[in-house]
């Protein structure tokens, strides 16, 4: 009995020890590998921060065609909402009562010229005979007398006749510039009312398009700033300086359009703290219009060397935004970063990160921080041709 329960106590301890060993390798074999994740280094560019803002478009020129002459409108000579030239026919007045009163002016005129040439005659015979004695004095002094008012009299009507002329020719209303002219406002037959007065007939309006300008306020912290950065010489929105700026509309995603500051108000508004800005931009498609909306992005501080990481690289830790990083052990390791503009869509990094650190980029998800990792390197996606310059994030 003893031995065989000695036999048994040895069987089991060796099953025992057979399953331990058995075992060993699948225990082994079950811990999960380092993750997989790719880093990158950060770009270096030199970028330039700039600012938005949010404006309308208005005309260079903008005319309301107004009648000089009174009288019933004859013609219309363009269509509603078209595109005129500077000197294009636009409406005509009734010009017969005018051509009536230029030819009565020119007989006029040509009367006052009879009776001058007249008077010059009769002069010269009294300048002679007065010598020799024949008349007065006093009828010398009358003839002179008449001469003067004969040719007082000539350019009175010479005077008359270019009025008439002028409003012979103020019967037909040409475009005084070039743009898009609106809707009529009065059709032929009517009478319109002309003149210099507040209470002239209101034809017609026309816009200039090409180019044209966009306005738009800024507060003055940006407007000090501009001017602190002007002063020591940058190339910023300042009066002194024709800064390029970009634009885009409310249906675009990239500032697609460039143009040139042009214009700084004198003046801060004291009920908003602002101050008016103007830039002007090409328009030769017509897609451009007065009063649209746009958002303009102009240059809000010189050029610098900034490192740049990809936006999906970035976390959020409450207020704090940081960056995951591999050190030289493949352990990753978090950095907290100060955030720039978005350029050439990559985030800049204003602090808190190194050139050479590695980033992870992707597999944020499966790394941790302390925790080892398998990385596998990747470039940051070069600088693509005609990418926007540095916008707001």
């Amino acid at each position: 009995m003893p031995t065989s329960a000695t036999t048994r106590a040895f069987s089991l301890a060796a099953l025992l020890v057979f399953m331990g060993c058995s075992e060993s390798p699948q225990k082994q074999a079950t811990v999960p590998p380092p993750p997989a994740v790719t880093v990158a280094k950060p770009a270096k560019r030199v970028v330039v921060d700039h600012d938005e803002y949010v404006g309308r478009f208005v005309a260079i020129d903008s005319v309301e065609i107004r009648a000089r002459v009174s009288g019933y409108l004859d013609r219309i000579d363009f269509t509603d909402g078209q595109m005129v030239k500077q000197g294009d026919l636009l409406f005509t007045i009734d010009k017969r009562p005018f051509q009536t009163a230029l030819d009565q002016a020119k007989a006029n005129l040509a009367q006052a010229r009879a009776n001058l040439a007249f008077a010059e005659a009769d002069l010269a015979r009294g300048a002679q005979l007065v010598r020799e004695r024949t008349i007065t004095e006093q009828t010398f002094d009358q003839r002179t007398q008449a001469k003067r008012v004969a040719d007082a009299a000539v350019q009175a009507q010479e005077a008359a006749m270019r009025q008439a002329s002028l409003d012979l020719e103020f019967t037909e209303l040409r475009a005084p510039v070039a743009g898009r002219i609106g809707d009529r406002r009065v059709s032929p037959g009517n009478l319109v009312t002309g003149g210099t007065a507040g209470n002239t007939s209101l034809l017609a309006t026309i816009v200039s398009t090409d180019p044209i300008r966009f306005e738009f306020t800024f507060d003055e912290a940006s407007y000090l700033r501009y001017e602190r950065l002007a002063q020591s010489g940058r190339d910023m929105t300042s009066r002194d300086t024709s800064v390029i700026v970009a634009l885009k509309l409310i249906d675009e995603q990239d500032f697609l359009h460039q143009g040139r500051m042009d214009f700084v108000d004198n003046v801060i508004d004291r009920s908003s703290g602002t101050i008016r800005g103007r830039a002007v931009f090409s328009n030769s498609d017509g897609v451009f219009t007065p009063g649209m909306f746009g958002r303009v992005r102009v240059p809000g501080s010189p050029s610098y060397s900034a490192l740049l990481v990809p936006d999906t690289a970035i976390s959020t830790e409450q207020a704090r935004k940081y960056v995951s990083v591999v050190d030289t052990d493949n352990v990753v390791k978090l950095k907290y970063v100060t955030l720039g503009q978005i350029f050439e869509n990559l985030r800049v990094i204003k602090s808190g990160l190194e050139e050479d650190d590695r980033v992870i980029v992707n597999g944020l998800m499966r790394a941790r921080p302390d925790q080892k990792v398998a990385p596998r390197d990747e470039a940051v996606p070069p600088k693509s041709p005609g990418s926007p310059q540095a916008k707001a994030g």
